[in-house]
């Protein structure tokens, strides 16, 4: 007789059990094979799309494209690196110190310190939420984030080389721009509330050594800005090569739609303030005062400046400080341009 031997408690169980599977290996499509394949792709397509480049349309657009992304591309690196060495090197405390105590007197001081202190939209923000929270009364402190990107001497020049046969642009967007940031100062001064306004959080750079919060604000600028630049450009030319003439010219006609065309459009653009005046300039179906609008109106409010101060001030903040804006933009810049332009 066969002795068998019991397994051992929990082994037959196991037998059972099926075995788990094999875990699946995924694939990731990482930067380098995406690159590859793109490439070739485009060398596979290489015919049609040299026939498509070469159509009178395309090399409208691509004129276009690359005339105001190389135009704009050196204030805008200057911009970012000005913009990075006051974000990380200059103390908010300067400000403190700078500013008159009263609200009143320290609005039109803050706003006009944007024209000496350069610095893009991406910086302004943090900058004036540092105010904040280094006890800097918020009107001041909405006054200098409006007017820093608007009125700071790298803007100014990219509008004058951008309008060399209009050189009133450059007095007038300094003029709009100074008179909104101040009137939107006041305003909050007047009707704001601390509740709507939330204790904005530590800068993401604090901690960091002062080469490497510089480093990163570089980074992280050029990148963000650098894109919208690009998207600004491609939408240049696609209004200037691809849209219709008659489209463009019932737009132009209608100087009501017409500010409020290019204001919208400034908002969804998103472009930089260094280089959002070549945009404009490429405009030139717009009136001067239509394109005097999109130069007030972008610096101060746009899709990716409204994500930025919800992020920094909270959304009940966003939500009010924005449509103000944007219409008291509107307004100043047609105002302004009724008298300069």
């Amino acid at each position: 007789m066969a002795i068998t031997e019991e397994a051992p408690p929990g082994e037959a169980a196991r037998d059972d059990v099926p075995a788990a599977p094999a875990e699946k290996q995924t694939r990731r499509l990482d930067s380098p094979l995406a690159l590859t394949l793109l490439l070739l792709v485009v060398l596979m397509l290489q015919g049609p799309i040299r026939g498509a480049l070469s159509t009178p349309v395309m090399q409208s657009w691509m004129t276009v494209f690359v005339a105001v992304v190389v135009q704009a591309l050196p204030f805008l690196v200057l911009g970012v690196l000005l913009s990075a060495v006051i974000a990380v090197f200059v103390p908010p405390s300067f400000f403190a110190r700078a500013l008159p105590s009263r609200p009143a007197l320290a609005v039109p001081v803050a706003g006009m310190a944007g024209a000496v202190l350069p610095g893009c939209e991406c910086a302004s923000v943090p900058v004036a939420g540092a105010l904040v929270r280094r006890g800097v009364t918020p009107a001041a402190a909405l006054a200098f984030l409006l007017s820093a990107p608007a009125i700071n001497p790298i803007v100014l020049t990219a509008t004058a080389v951008a309008f060399p046969r209009a050189p009133e642009m450059v007095l007038a967007r300094f003029a709009a721009s100074l008179l909104v940031a101040c009137g939107m100062g006041w305003l909050w001064q007047r009707l704001g509330r601390t509740d709507w306004l939330r204790p904005p959080a530590h800068h993401a750079h604090e901690g960091q050594s002062k080469g490497e919060a510089f480093w990163g604000a570089v980074r992280h600028d050029v990148m963000h800005a650098g894109g919208f630049l690009v998207l600004g450009a491609v939408a240049a030319a696609t209004l200037k090569a691809v849209a219709p003439a008659s489209w463009l010219r019932t737009a132009a006609d209608n100087p009501v739609f017409s500010v409020l065309a290019l204001a919208v459009l400034a908002v969804l653009l998103s472009i930089c303030s260094e280089a959002d005046a070549f945009v404009a300039a490429s405009l030139t179906q717009f009136s001067l005062t239509a394109r005097l609008a999109f130069l007030v109106v972008g610096p101060m409010i746009d899709l990716k400046l409204f994500a930025m101060q919800a992020g920094t001030f909270g959304r009940g903040f966003a939500l009010r400080f924005a449509p103000a804006t944007f219409a008291l933009a509107v307004v100043g810049a047609v105002l302004t341009g009724a008298v300069l332009l």
